[in-house]
């Protein structure tokens, strides 16, 4: 089997061992919403600590130069904050720049690359409250 042919059946995870990013969506988030509340999809579980690539629209930053940002699906007017971790919205993910940089103007598309972190986690500088986030990022227009 040719090298070509190779990174053609390769699976998402094992791309994303050798160091390319694998494309994400808003959609393969998660594999189920309930009473017990949600789960992440197990694609999503098998890439925690692993480069990807997700394209979304910036929220509202809070400032103009900032470290983090907030990815949406759908372009926002407001910024998403949330108060718990129980309140997350499935359609955000956190994005915390490799270093601090302008963002662009809110609503725009932008495609986020950098290493996928799931969990619940408070920012001890902003109180933010988040279950996934995507660490060490860069980004640029979509």
């Amino acid at each position: 089997m040719g090298p070509a042919l190779a990174w053609a059946v390769a699976s998402p995870a094992a791309l994303a061992a050798a160091g390319d990013p694998v494309a994400i969506t808003f959609e393969g988030l998660y594999k189920s919403f309930g009473v017990l509340g949600y789960q992440f999809a197990d694609p999503i579980v098998a890439l925690t600590g692993r480069p990807v690539q997700i394209a979304g629209y910036m929220a509202p930053p809070l400032k103009a130069e900032s470290d983090f940002f907030v990815l949406t699906r759908e372009p926002l007017a407001i910024c998403p904050f949330c108060q718990s971790d129980a309140d997350w919205p499935v359609d955000i993910v956190v994005v915390y720049l490799a270093e601090a940089s302008p963002l662009v103007t809110a609503g725009a598309r932008v495609l986020v690359t950098g290493r996928l972190e799931l969990g619940s986690w408070t920012d001890p500088d902003s109180g933010f409250v988040s279950q996934l986030r995507i660490r060490d990022a860069r980004y640029r227009r979509a």
